[in-house]
């Protein structure tokens, strides 16, 4: 599958997913109606000096019909050393937030207007976060300011 933003071969961060190219369509069991679980996604690249990962899915594209960018899923304080996280599971020993469903983990794709984009940020930082179970994105956006010393995005569309 192809990575995003950053290409592998340069030693760079890199995020893809076996179950999709970066571009492509989400598959539908990942969507929030149908299995809502999350899609298993690689990591290559993480920096030497990286403490911890932190992920973010997000929908920009639910500015016109939510009013805001929906969150998916916020997960930190993931080990450096994580090279995949598996479908359906959060990376052992990881930090979840409160997604904008209001619950916390993984809530899939699920746009009312028609086809969205999703994006999936993974951030390598300098610190572990203090940040409590729970928190929102934005919180977690507060927190990594200063601390990232890489960055990798994949992004994927989902329709109703």
């Amino acid at each position: 599958m192809a990575s995003a933003d950053q290409g592998d071969a340069s030693g760079r961060l890199t995020l893809r997913s076996p179950a999709f190219d970066d571009g492509t369509a989400i598959p539908r069991e990942y969507g929030y109606t149908k299995q809502n679980i999350s899609p298993p996604l690689e990591i290559e690249g993480v920096p030497a000096e990286a403490k911890s990962l932190a992920l973010v899915m997000d929908d920009p594209d639910a500015m016109k019909p939510a009013g805001q960018v929906w969150d998916h899923w916020t997960v930190w304080n993931i080990d450096p050393g994580t090279s995949e996280i598996a479908e359906g599971d959060s990376p052992p020993g990881a930090v979840e937030g409160t997604n904008s469903y209001g619950s916390r983990g993984y809530g899939g794709p699920n746009p009312p207007d028609g086809e969205h984009a999703y994006r999936f940020v993974l951030y390598a930082l300098d610190t572990e976060l203090s940040l409590e179970s729970g928190a929102t994105k934005s919180h977690l956006e507060r927190a990594i300011d200063g601390h990232v010393l890489g960055e990798a995005r994949l992004t994927g569309t989902y329709a109703p």
